[in-house]
């Protein structure tokens, strides 16, 4: 049996792609695992099932966390199905690109509060309730070291995330919970390979010495890693989960 079996996991952000995954990973790895979703239930319900299916335990909540009512409401429902929360791992976000001269106020404002806002609310809520001796994971991005245009909006949330990250973890002292953050490189995802041509793909894979695209398994498994016994004496992190990309 796992060592982890019984242990509460929420995963924001788990209705797809990385999320989703790492919903995934945990469940097999025995943790009970609230699958959060912001508005679209139907990929977040065949997340919980296929939980369900290889006999783990998954709890579905709908909760924007750009809203500070509703990710406290996320919480609370964590704490009344299981009693505790013992891990939460913050993989909600959007990607807007544009170049700074042409980024228009609404999709800056909603950009900040689902990245950066939200990371904060989650963050928050599990200094608050995460048990002694768990652990917080904030998901952010390799694309932090590489200047790219039109990623300056995202670029800049993710930035703060890394620093709220590494602060919180100081704040923990005395609790013996971690806080880290996991930055992926591309990964072949459909938000990313959304509306890039086959060439520009595969330019991208090749900026790694891997020479090849993350997949969604590579990033859980660091997750996993992270909240796991073994990762205990890692604190504070930023882990570049990128195959050598920077």
């Amino acid at each position: 049996m796992s060592s982890s079996s019984g242990k509460v996991a929420i995963v924001t952000g788990s209705s797809r792609g990385i999320g989703a995954e790492i919903a995934i990973r945990l469940a097999q790895d025995g943790f009970r695992v609230v699958v959060n979703y912001a508005s679209h239930a139907g990929p977040a319900e065949e997340v919980a099932a296929k939980i369900r299916e290889a006999g783990g335990d998954a709890l579905l909540v709908k909760a924007d966390i750009a809203d500070p009512a509703a990710a406290i409401a996320l919480f609370d429902a964590a704490q009344r199905a299981y009693g505790g929360i013992d891990v939460v791992v913050n993989s909600a976000g959007v990607m807007n690109q544009a170049k700074i001269v042409d980024f228009d106020d609404a999709t800056f404002d909603r950009t900040v509060a689902i990245n950066f806002k939200g990371a904060f609310n989650v963050s928050r809520e599990a200094a608050r309730r995460v048990r002694d001796g768990g652990r917080i994971v904030n998901l952010t991005t390799s694309v932090t070291g590489m200047r790219l245009p039109t990623y300056a909006v995202y670029i800049a949330t993710k930035c703060a995330v890394e620093g709220l990250t590494q602060v919180l973890a100081q704040e923990m002292r005395g609790r013996g919970i971690t806080v880290n953050a996991v930055a992926p490189g591309p990964v072949a995802t459909d938000l990313f390979l959304a509306g890039k041509s086959p060439e520009l793909i595969d330019r991208m894979a090749k900026m790694n010495p891997l020479e090849r695209l993350g997949q969604t398994e590579d990033i859980a498994s660091v997750v996993a890693f992270l909240v796991g016994p073994q990762g205990g004496w890692i604190n504070g992190q930023v882990v570049r989960a990128n195959g050598g990309m920077c």
